[in-house]
């Protein structure tokens, strides 16, 4: 999903994909991704869980070394988390795994991702009238249909992807700043 070379991004093997593809897991460290430290209890509020299935699933995910502990945070018995990585890259050859459970720990990531996408879009839109007109007219829902050899396809994904991370210079920002997603789709369709 993101480029295996960044520090900041987790390569997902077979072991570490069997620890996170898992819907509420995956929630979990989206979660602290974007919007930092937070306790089982604050999680469990925020997506809508009991607080004893976020520890349990944090438990998980600390395991696998997705998250660890942030002391800073806390004050007495509360335990903070935080995410250890900011993305993680998955290898198309984990679909293709000899291990039954692999190929079907890659499909559940696979389709939560895109569920998570589908999520992210749904909400734009259901509450896009809660921002400013400036926010507004700066996001975008474009698609475009293109004939490319998988070669082409492959120097696209590239390109935008290094026009993306040239970006990152401007991450935190002025105050006017917000968290945005870019989401990116390059997939071959079937023409009758």
């Amino acid at each position: 999903m993101k480029d295996s070379q960044n520090p900041k991004v987790r390569s997902l093997d077979a072991r570490s994909l069997r620890g996170l593809a898992h819907p509420l897991r995956m929630q979990l460290l989206n979660a602290l991704r974007r919007g930092g430290p937070a306790t089982a209890s604050q999680l469990a509020a925020r997506l809508g869980e009991s607080s004893g299935a976020t520890s349990y699933h944090l438990r998980q995910l600390a395991t696998h070394g997705f998250v660890e502990d942030a002391p800073e945070h806390g004050k007495g018995r509360e335990r903070w988390w935080r995410a250890v990585h900011d993305g993680v890259s998955f290898d198309d050859a984990l679909l293709g795994d000899r291990d039954p459970g692999v190929r079907g720990a890659a499909d559940l990531f696979l389709h939560e991702v895109a569920n998570q996408h589908t999520q992210e879009l749904a909400t734009w839109i259901g509450t896009r009238e809660d921002w400013p007109e400036t926010w507004r007219s700066s996001s975008d829902m474009s698609d475009w249909t293109l004939r490319l050899t998988p070669e082409l396809a492959r120097e696209l994904i590239e390109r935008m992807h290094d026009l993306v991370e040239s970006y990152r210079a401007h991450d935190g920002g002025p105050p006017a700043a917000e968290q945005v997603r870019v989401h990116s789709h390059v997939i071959p369709v079937q023409t009758d």
